[in-house]
C-alpha cells in the first residue's frame, strides 16, 4: 500500500512553494507562481510571463477554493508567520516581465487585517528566492535569500532583517551569489542558521549573541534546502543538492560530520514527518533542456540510516509540506514534461 493517496489537484502555473497556515479556525494554503506560459513562445524553464499572482486558498470539506490573489510577480516563496499576535505573509519575487526580465524588484510583506492580506512593507530585492522567519529569545528575524549570478554588476548578497517593533530593518548581510534557502534550528542551547547557495558554498552559521558567524561548510555548490530531525537520540541535517547527490550529516561534538550520501541529483526541498524524510526533486540536466519528470523519494529511518521506502512522481517539483490532522502532504510542481509552466499542485493523504 502506498504511503501517499492522491486527494486533490490544484491548477497552478510554475508553482514554487506550498505553504499551509491557519488563522483562527480557517485553514489556508499559499502558493507562489513563477510564470505563465506565453502564447507563441517556445517552451523553456527560463521563459514565460512572470506577471503572476500568489494564490491564497481556503480549505473546504472537499478541497480548496480560491480565497485571495496577491500580486507577486515571479513568485518564488511565501512565508507566513506571527509576531505579537499579528499575522504576516512575506512573498519573494525573483523577477518580473515577459523577457527580458527585471530581477531588481520589490518583494512585498503583507499583513492580515482580519479578512485578507494587505501590503505592509516593500523590500527592494534582487532575484529573491526565499523568506524565513525565526526567533531568538524575544528577537524576531526575517532572512532573505536572493541573487542570481547572471549580471554580476547588479547582483546582491542575502540579508537578514530584524523586526524593530514597527517594521523590518536590515540586520546582517550574508555573502552569497545565487542564494536559495535558509534553515534555523537549535542544537544544545545554541542557535544555528543554514544558508544554501547554488554557485558558492552553502554554510552553517552560529549565533554568538550579537550576530551570525560562520561555523562550517555544508556543500561546495548546488545547495538548495535543509531539514533537521532527531533519530535515536541524535540530531541529523539533510542537505539537498541540485546537481549532485544530497547529503545527510550527523551532529558530533558541536559540528556536523557526513553520515550518508543520498544518491541522485535534482534535490530541491525536504519535509520531515516522524521517522520519514520526503525529498522533492526538481530537474536534472541543463537548464536549457531539463528533465522535469522525476521520481521523488520518501525515506525511512531504519535505526542506522535512511532507506528509500517509496518513490512518487513529480514534474519540476519545488516544495513539500506535511500538515493537518489527517495528515496531508502537499507537493508543488512547476514544469510539465515538455517544459511548460501549467501543471498541478497535488494534495495527498498520508496513509501508512
Amino acid at each position: 500500500m502506498s504511503l501517499l493517496t492522491e486527494l486533490w489537484r490544484i491548477p497552478t502555473s510554475g508553482a514554487r512553494g506550498v505553504t499551509p497556515f491557519t488563522i483562527g479556525d480557517q485553514e489556508f494554503l499559499a502558493i507562489p507562481q513563477l510564470a505563465m506560459d506565453a502564447e507563441g513562445t517556445p517552451p523553456g524553464m527560463n521563459g514565460g510571463d512572470s506577471v503572476t499572482d500568489l494564490l491564497v486558498l481556503l480549505r473546504e470539506a472537499d478541497g480548496y477554493t480560491e480565497y485571495q490573489r496577491i500580486p507577486a510577480p515571479g513568485g518564488e516563496d511565501a512565508e507566513v508567520f506571527s509576531i505579537g499576535g499579528e499575522v504576516f505573509l512575506a512573498a519573494a519575487s525573483i523577477r518580473t516581465g515577459c523577457g527580458p526580465y527585471e530581477y531588481a524588484i520589490n518583494s512585498v510583506i503583507h499583513r492580515w487585517d482580519g479578512e485578507k492580506f494587505l501590503p505592509f512593507q516593500e523590500i527592494p530585492t534582487y532575484a529573491a528566492k526565499q523568506w524565513k522567519h525565526f526567533a531568538i529569545g524575544d528577537r524576531d528575524f526575517l532572512a532573505l535569500a536572493q541573487g542570481v549570478a547572471v549580471r554580476p554588476e547588479e547582483n546582491r548578497a542575502s540579508v537578514i532583517f530584524e523586526w524593530n517593533g514597527t517594521e523590518f530593518v536590515p540586520f546582517q548581510v550574508i555573502d552569497s551569489q545565487w542564494s536559495y534557502n535558509w534553515h534555523h534550528f537549535v542544537a544544545g542551547d545554541e542557535h544555528y542558521l543554514a544558508h544554501a547557495d547554488h554557485v558558492v558554498r552553502s554554510v552553517l552559521f552560529r549565533w554568538n549573541g550579537d550576530r551570525f558567524v560562520e561555523h562550517q561548510t555544508l556543500a561546495r555548490s548546488g545547495g538548495r534546502a535543509f531539514a533537521t530531525f532527531h533519530a535515536d537520540g541524535r540530531l541529523y541535517l539533510a542537505v539537498a543538492v541540485i546537481d549532485n547527490d544530497s547529503l545527510l550529516y550527523r551532529w558530533d561534538n558541536g559540528v556536523f560530520t557526513l553520515h550518508q550520501v543520498l544518491d541522485g541529483p535534482g534535490g530541491r526541498e525536504w519535509a520531515v514527518f516522524g521517522r520519514h524524510l520526503i525529498r522533492v526533486n526538481f530537474i536534472t540536466g541543463p537548464r536549457e533542456n531539463p528533465v522535469t519528470r522525476l521520481a521523488s523519494q520518501i525515506y525511512e529511518w531504519n535505526g542506522e540510516e535512511l532507506t528509500v521506502a517509496e518513490t512518487f512522481p513529480t514534474s519540476g517539483g519545488t516544495a513539500v509540506s506535511v500538515y493537518g490532522v489527517e495528515p496531508l502532504v502537499a507537493i508543488s510542481n512547476s514544469l510539465t514534461e515538455d517544459v511548460r509552466f501549467r501543471t498541478d499542485t497535488v494534495i495527498y493523504r498520508w496513509t501508512p
